[in-house]
């Protein structure tokens, strides 16, 4: 591995703060070896380990983190073949390919031509992929976590290569055909079988999902990375402008306290949702930024920042954020709030990317969860609402990677997983 520096990502944590960051994380590194009651962990979770030790190889030089990220990706897979799991960016193989392959490029790598087709490890994922893929009509979900847009994350990370680009060509072929249009806006709608059971409502009628994890801003995100990576301009745009305006659209009354609701439609009242990035203003304005930089739309970007911005002054109380997960915790929302920091240069982004990071690392409680960070699970069972995690969206392996691209000059690209990376501006 190669240490890389970005040259406009800038460590944002100072002083004492940055040495509580790094002691956190180098405690959770050693709660991530395997043990006696871990030791059958999914082969997703082990590529999440491998991925969280190749970003601390670059900022560190410790071959330590060279040789973890090798044993972990190995036991990654050979546990893949014992047990095969869900074709799904998140929780799934297709999360595992994406990491196997983000690691082949820099920093991690050195730049050069794609691996061949016989030595390339992800061959039969794209395969099995576009054979998934080749069903005249689509009758699962479109999210970014376990359909049709975590299918095209993976295939833009694997871009040039020929089944990359013909997995992302069926990716957005089947939005087009899920899409409803009206007036030049465009959206997706979610049935009622496709709600997640645990937000499902006994009278469940569907609705459209204004999240960025399950809904049709993880969409524009998606469109606006594929725009700015592939030649299929007039495939996407005609979907990206009609997405961006008929979300602007669904926006709540400024008095609600957020501008957008977790759901709207069917027999969905729309009602303030909370500050994250899986649902919520932060994790749709970074969508909409990156919307804004891949057409260089100048209304866009003042509509992000403006969101972007309103979402920071809001009451920290009425952010619901309880944990420090990266999904709907504190490191989640700092590490939002960072990149739009990054990619603005805008001051009050950092304050309150340093709040919430702040606010992370105090919620740490010596002898629960993982190196003390425990995951919030909302909504489930109370007795395991609050639980040892130790993976990316919810867990320890997240924390710990948000406060290192806060902590080093190490751009986190990772955070393509979330359909977060959008541009730093050039120092």
């Amino acid at each position: 591995m190669s240490s890389s520096e970005s040259s406009s990502w800038q460590p944002l944590l100072k002083g004492e703060l940055r040495q509580k960051a790094e002691r956190a994380i180098q405690e959770i590194c050693p709660a991530l070896e395997p043990t006696d009651s871990n030791l059958l962990e999914g082969p997703d979770l082990l590529a999440q380990y491998a991925l969280l030790h190749a970003y601390l190889a670059v900022v560190t030089g410790d071959d330590e983190h060279e040789q973890a990220v090798t044993r972990f990706l190995d036991a990654s897979i050979e546990r893949l073949a014992e047990a095969p799991i869900r074709p799904a960016l998140h929780g799934g193989f297709t999360g595992i390919a994406w990491i196997v392959e983000h690691l082949q490029h820099p920093p991690f790598a050195a730049g050069g031509e794609a691996t061949p087709e016989s030595e390339d490890p992800n061959s039969d994922i794209d395969a099995a992929l576009l054979s998934y893929l080749g069903s005249p009509s689509w009758k699962e979900t479109f999210d970014l976590m376990a359909g049709l847009v975590g299918f095209g994350v993976y295939a833009l990370e694997r871009m040039p290569r020929p089944s990359a680009v013909a997995c992302l060509e069926r990716v957005l072929d089947h939005l087009a055909g899920l899409a409803s249009s009206s007036e030049g806006d465009v959206t997706w709608w979610t049935p009622p079988e496709l709600v997640a059971r645990l937000n499902r409502d006994p009278q469940e009628t569907g609705h459209y999902n204004l999240g960025v994890s399950h809904g049709v801003p993880g969409v524009i995100g998606f469109l606006a990375q594929a725009r700015m990576a592939t030649d299929f301009g007039a495939k996407i745009e005609p979907m990206l402008a009609g997405a961006v305006s008929w979300l602007m659209k669904q926006q709540l009354p400024k008095e609600m306290g957020s501008r957008f609701a977790h759901a709207t439609g069917g027999n969905y009242e729309p009602r303030p949702s909370r500050a994250a990035w899986c649902y919520g203003d932060p994790g749709i304005a970074v969508a909409l930024l990156s919307a804004a930089q891949s057409t260089k739309s100048a209304d866009w970007e003042r509509q992000a920042i403006e969101i972007g911005i309103n979402a920071s002054r809001r009451d920290p109380a009425q952010c619901g954020v309880t944990d420090a997960g990266l999904c709907h915790g504190a490191t989640g929302l700092a590490h939002v709030y960072n990149r739009l920091f990054q990619a603005t240069r805008q001051r009050e982004f950092a304050d309150v990317s340093i709040f919430w990071f702040d606010r992370a690392l105090e919620m740490r409680r010596s002898g629960q969860g993982v190196a003390g960070f425990a995951a919030y699970v909302p909504n489930a069972d109370p007795v395991v609402q609050w639980h040892s995690d130790r993976e990316f969206l919810m867990g320890a392996t997240g924390v710990a990677l948000s406060l290192l691209a806060a902590s080093s000059s190490v751009e986190p690209l990772w955070d393509r997983l979330l359909l977060a990376s959008v541009r730093p501006k050039p120092m």
